[in-house]
């Protein structure tokens, strides 16, 4: 793997879901299943509506909650309760990520448009939780998403971190988009789902580095060390 110099890197924004845990862990799987279930029941459709819905609000919104807060009024809390109540002993802790993670100069956050609550439990299931000084989660936005560009400005204040100064690592391509425009280095985690890549609309031209395993690409890069320090 080509090394990535990411030596002017001071701060890491790592979103969470099929970007610290492999996409093959197929825990998303389990969300998607339940925001289908929540909106058939709030919006007393079928199933297959139901689905319409969730793919549309996404598409159209950023996230489905999004899209059910603004079209039918829906409360956020109850949805994100129900929509991350899964299994997550399907994740496994990563040693070689671990120690990639305290290798990292600066602060490292994590930027989901998922709830805190889920973003604490999956962290701890990893053993990664204690490289993290904070979670920026869907309720820290206001419950704006990403792509939006409101929450990137606001976590850049709030970490007070320059722009150039941060790598965001997402399995979205679409939410890179953002996150270039404001100078940061972007890093996508590719995925094998269809709504991860880059869509028709847009290029790669906002995707710096790639890559396919996280733990890889991070064992691999160029970052700030000592000569005689080795990766």
């Amino acid at each position: 793997m080509r090394r990535a110099d990411l030596s002017h890197v001071e701060a890491w924004f790592f979103d969470l879901d099929n970007t610290l845990y492999p996409a093959h862990s197929d825990l998303f799987s389990q969300i998607d299943q339940r925001m289908a279930e929540f909106i058939a029941r709030f919006l007393e459709v079928d199933h297959v509506t139901a689905r319409r819905y969730q793919k549309s609000y996404w598409e159209s919104h950023g996230t489905t909650l999004s899209g059910m807060m603004a079209e039918h009024g829906m409360a956020a809390e109850p949805f994100l309760d129900y929509v991350h109540d899964i299994d997550v002993s399907v994740l496994s802790a990563d040693p070689h990520l671990d120690a990639a993670l305290e290798r990292l100069p600066g602060q490292k956050i994590v930027f989901t448009n998922g709830s805190l609550k889920h973003a604490q439990r999956v962290l701890e299931q990893l053993r990664l939780a204690h490289h993290f000084e904070d979670i920026f989660d869907i309720a820290a936005a206001e419950f704006v998403p990403k792509p939006q560009p409101d929450p990137y400005r606001k976590l850049l204040a709030q970490t007070r971190a320059r722009a150039q100064t941060v790598a965001m690592f997402e399995d979205s391509a679409k939410n890179l988009l953002p996150a270039h425009a404001l100078g940061m280095t972007t890093v996508w985690v590719r995925g094998k789902s269809e709504w991860s890549g880059p869509d028709a609309h847009h290029t790669a031209e906002h995707i710096h580095h790639h890559t396919d395993e996280l733990t890889g690409f991070l064992t691999t890069a160029l970052l700030r060390q000592r000569p005689d320090d080795q990766v």
